[in-house]
């Protein structure tokens, strides 16, 4: 089973970094570069997994978060916000909108990598049950 995975940030360079290292996971990867179109993708064709900036154009990903768990069809999906907010308070915001996990920006490309096959593979075991 191939998972995928949507890569939400503004910054380019990040965009190209996520969906290089995504890719080479082995995963089906989409972008959105705001909120909205975000919303729009989860909405139109849900992700495994979203990797999640919390500082976008149009819909912060605070809010994004808080959209994906509302919706029971989908509050299975897996979101790993990522920001260069390290602060515990931010932590604790993103956690409490929902979020699976936390990552402060700049990241290593091996704990994304270790991240993303974690809660994917937690995933394929929930799913299996």
């Amino acid at each position: 089973m191939t998972y995928s995975v949507l890569v939400v940030d503004d910054e380019p360079n990040i965009v190209l970094s996520l969906e290089f290292l995504m890719t080479q996971l082995g995963l089906d990867v989409r972008v959105a570069r705001d909120g909205e179109t975000a919303l729009d993708e989860i909405g139109r064709l849900p992700p495994d997994l979203v990797l999640l900036d919390v500082m976008l154009p149009k819909c912060d990903g605070y809010e994004v978060c808080r959209k994906i768990r509302a919706n029971p069809r989908l509050n299975r999906i897996k979101v790993v916000m990522l920001t260069a907010k390290g602060r515990d308070a931010e932590r604790e915001r993103g956690l409490a909108a929902g979020a699976d996990d936390y990552i402060t920006k700049p990241f290593s490309t091996r704990e994304i990598n270790e991240r993303v096959s974690l809660y994917l593979e937690e995933k394929s075991a929930t799913c299996s049950n």
